[in-house]
């Protein structure tokens, strides 16, 4: 249900920013393709023992299916979980459909994914002068032309507008006004700001940090005793500040992905099985962007929060799978054996350089949402 208050009030110096964030977009483009999947738990990804769910419908997430997780691992929490093997054009095409009604409003979108934008609409081109008035009628139109839901989440900078949309998935609508930032915050339990994640949350906890509102009574030394380079966001987003500006058309330097795992691992074959998971995501992503790179990086983040990175860069460029796989495994063997426990893994291709696209895609590199 749409819950939202009335539009914000123009202040000087502050942005009107929409979030627009597609509930379950992979699975629900499958459930609305096929209606026999409507009301199932869905998975899309493969289901072979060394699977990945690539997205996973809100049924499946009952059960505590999430994306990134192994298929094998899914079914175990799921037994009457069903597969989709991924269909990226027809997602893609979705998506190109999607951000033309952005630009109804105003040039100013910046996609994050195939499923998810910033808008700026301080000044849109519609002379609709309310922000929330245009999600609305966003979310109205998305609905009306895809047979999809969106959620979207309106304030005055990027991560309250980001976290607006999380508050009432799905097909929700939640406003942060000036002057409630900072107290949105305060109310929310740390696992909600991007970034932190289960374990990171739970170092929180131990010291006492549960809340956005503990964490603003941390002081800047505190934190960057505690969690490094990682405070300075922390700190700003305990008070609801963001002062990026929305980018539209920016260039993307790099494509990757990232694991936070629940449980510490430390088994060498354990990390080489989620190396190749890892793997499998990012060079979907890859293949979507039509890029090839140089450089390959790994980052391990230790389970006392210590960020490690590794990087290579090669000639010929890396354009296929094996070859960046072969680059993975390679960086990771040389850090074995680890000297503590991994809480996360990343892996990264940058350097990019992007092929010209035909048949309708795009040849300077912007990709729709993505």
């Amino acid at each position: 249900m749409e819950r939202a208050e009335d539009d914000a009030q123009d202040e000087a110096g502050l942005r009107k920013i929409i979030h627009v964030d597609m509930d379950a977009f992979y699975a629900s483009v499958e459930q609305r393709d096929d209606p026999s999947l409507r009301g199932k738990p869905l998975a899309v990804g493969g289901s072979s023992g060394r699977g990945v769910v690539a997205a996973a419908s809100y049924e499946a997430r009952t059960f505590g299916v999430r994306s990134a997780m192994p298929s094998a691992r899914a079914v175990r929490l799921c037994p009457d979980l069903q597969f989709r093997k991924p269909r990226f054009e027809v997602y893609k095409q979705v998506s190109d459909q999607i951000r033309a009604t952005f630009l109804d409003y105003t040039p100013h979108v910046e996609p994050l994914s195939l499923d998810e934008a910033y808008l700026d609409v301080t000044a849109d081109l519609k002379g609709i002068g309310s922000a929330t008035r245009i999600a609305r009628d966003i979310r109205r139109r998305i609905r009306e032309d895809t047979q999809l839901t969106a959620s979207a989440g309106v304030s005055y900078n990027k991560f309250l507008a980001k976290l607006a949309s999380d508050q009432n998935k799905p097909d929700g609508l939640c406003v942060i006004r000036p002057g409630q930032g900072a107290a949105f915050v305060a109310g929310l339990p740390v696992s909600r700001f991007h970034g932190v994640g289960p374990r990171g949350a739970q170092k929180m906890a131990a010291l006492g940090i549960q809340t956005g509102a503990d964490l603003a009574q941390r002081d800047l030394a505190f934190l960057r005793a505690h969690f490094g380079s990682f405070a300075e966001y922390l700190y700003r987003a305990a008070r609801g500040i963001d002062l990026r500006q929305v980018r539209a058309n920016r260039e993307r330097k790099s494509v990757g992905g990232e694991r936070t795992f629940f449980d510490n691992i430390e088994d060498p074959d354990k990390l080489r099985e989620t190396m190749d998971q890892i793997v499998d995501i990012v060079w979907e992503r890859i293949e979507r962007s039509g890029a090839t790179g140089r450089t390959v990086t790994l980052k391990l983040r230790y389970a006392d929060f210590r960020t490690l990175t590794r990087a290579r860069s090669v000639m010929p460029r890396v354009s296929d799978k094996a070859m960046f796989a072969r680059l993975g495994h390679t960086l990771l063997e040389e850090l074995m054996p680890l000297p503590q426990p991994v809480r996360l893994m990343g892996l990264t291709l940058s350097s990019l350089e992007r092929e010209p696209r035909e048949h309708g895609r795009a040849k300077d590199g912007q990709l729709s949402l993505l």
